[in-house]
Parts: structure tokens; C-alpha cells; sequence
């Protein structure tokens, strides 16, 4: 509790410092971002069934048992509804949670379909990011979310955290910096473990320096990830060169202050 409680004091002090640092301002005034009420999302993830023709007996006793289900969050239950009237969407699903199956390359066409609902959409494309998230899959995760607001999802601070997440471990740092400041101030329902981990994440941006060796490690940790997901292409073999390069630099920077006489 004490870790916690010094975490969230930490993101506090850092609100206005990490607005400092990424030299931004809102230009939007944000206001609260409150969570979908159960019921709600309940009453509009039936409406969406019932709108795909699904209504016989067998589809919408399953549709009961989703929502008789306790101890889970809203968001597994509108996707799990999602999965139920859609194969698309309980393929996209399968696919994203599947640790095995090929990381994606694009996002996915039925989440750009502007003729489906964007109940649909907005809800879909944010329990699929949350599963590419959990797999770090952090590129498509933001071009996913990037599609989307968090006040059109059932959990606006799922959206923010999770794309957050594919920010900072892609070194945006101005662009996390914004939305865990959202998360932090407008998220006031958000779960301890968001608040806690995005309140890390602001500290750990705050000791970023852009060509130290922490710059260079952080480079070398994004070149395992795209190699652990397949993808040594053109991008890895860039962030390769330029760790060498770097590299090669402080080593030389080293030898010059050894040569001088300096420590």
C-alpha cells in the first residue's frame, strides 16, 4: 500500500513537470472520463445482437450466460458479446490472443468499416489492442486505438492505459506523457494497477536523456521485441545500426577523455 500510495503522490508531483518536459498543452479541455455502467453497456451490446439478426433461443440464452458471469470486467463482457454475433470478431479476437499466431502488420479492415456500428468497432478495436498489448505488439496497438477516442469505448481507461503503454515502449515520450496525464486526472474510477504503472512511467520519461547509454539500451530492448515478433525487417535493421553507431561514438568519446587525462 505504501508503494502504491508513494506512486500516485509521485504522479502528482510530475502532472505539471511532465507537461514541462513534452513542451505541450492541451488545446482541448478535457472532462471526466467515467467507465460504461454495466447495465448500460449491457442494453447496448443487446441492441447490437439483436441489430446482426442473431436473435433465435440458443444465441441469446448464450447472451444471458456472458452477462450472468461475475467477476468480470465490462469490457470482456461487450466482447465476448462481440465475438458472439460476429466470426469476424471472434476470429480477430482469437487470432490477437493466440501468443503463437503471426503479430499483425496493418489494422484489421472490419475495425476501419464505417458502415458498422462504432459501438462495434470502438470496442472491438480496443479489447484487440488490449490482447496485441499483453503480446507487445506495441505498433499496431497505437494504430489501432489511434482510430478511436476513449470516450467512445465502455472503458476509457483501458484505452488510455494500453495505449499509453505502446507510447512510452515506443519512446514517444511528448505522446505518453499526454495520455497518462489523462489517465491520471480525468480517470478518477481507473484500476490502482493503471494509476501505479502510469505513474512509473512518468518517472522513468523523466530520467530520458536522448543519447546516453539508457537511450541506446532502450533502443537494444525495442530490437529484441521486433525480433521475439518476427520482424527483422527494414525497421530493426535501422534501430540496429544506429545502437552500433551510438555505440561506436561513446566508445570513442571514452578513448578521447582517456587520452586528455580525464576520469
Amino acid at each position: 500500500m505504501k508503494r502504491y500510495l508513494s506512486a500516485i503522490a509521485l504522479a502528482l508531483l510530475l502532472y505539471g513537470g511532465g507537461r514541462a518536459f513534452a513542451d505541450q498543452r492541451r488545446e482541448v479541455a478535457f472532462s471526466a472520463l467515467e467507465p460504461m455502467a454495466a447495465q448500460d453497456a449491457r442494453t447496448q451490446a443487446l441492441a447490437w445482437l439483436r441489430s446482426t439478426g442473431k436473435t433465435d433461443p440458443q444465441t441469446m440464452e448464450r447472451f444471458e450466460a456472458i452477462w450472468n458471469q461475475e467477476g468480470h470486467i465490462v469490457l470482456d463482457l461487450v466482447a465476448e458479446t462481440l465475438a458472439l454475433g460476429s466470426d469476424a470478431a471472434a476470429k480477430l479476437l482469437a487470432e490477437a490472443r493466440d501468443s503463437n499466431a503471426p503479430s499483425p502488420t496493418k489494422v484489421p479492415d472490419v475495425l476501419k468499416d464505417a458502415k458498422a456500428p462504432l459501438f462495434f468497432r470502438g470496442n472491438l478495436a480496443l479489447a484487440y489492442a488490449r490482447a496485441l498489448s499483453t503480446r507487445r505488439v506495441h505498433e499496431e496497438t497505437l494504430d489501432v486505438l489511434k482510430n478511436f477516442r476513449p470516450e467512445q469505448v465502455v472503458d476509457p481507461a483501458a484505452y488510455l492505459f494500453h495505449r499509453s503503454v505502446a507510447e512510452h515502449a515506443l519512446v514517444y515520450k511528448s505522446e505518453a506523457t499526454q495520455t497518462i496525464n489523462r489517465l491520471l486526472e480525468d480517470c478518477n474510477a481507473s484500476p490502482d494497477r493503471y494509476k501505479t504503472v502510469s505513474a512509473l512511467m512518468l518517472l522513468d520519461m523523466q530520467t530520458w536523456k536522448d543519447k546516453d547509454l539508457g537511450a541506446v539500451a532502450r533502443k537494444m530492448e525495442s530490437v529484441e521485441r521486433r525480433l521475439d515478433l518476427a520482424r527483422g525487417g527494414p525497421q530493426t535493421q535501422k534501430l540496429q545500426k544506429e545502437v552500433v553507431s551510438r555505440l561506436d561514438e561513446i566508445i570513442k568519446e571514452l578513448e578521447n577523455k582517456l587520452k586528455s587525462g580525464g576520469c
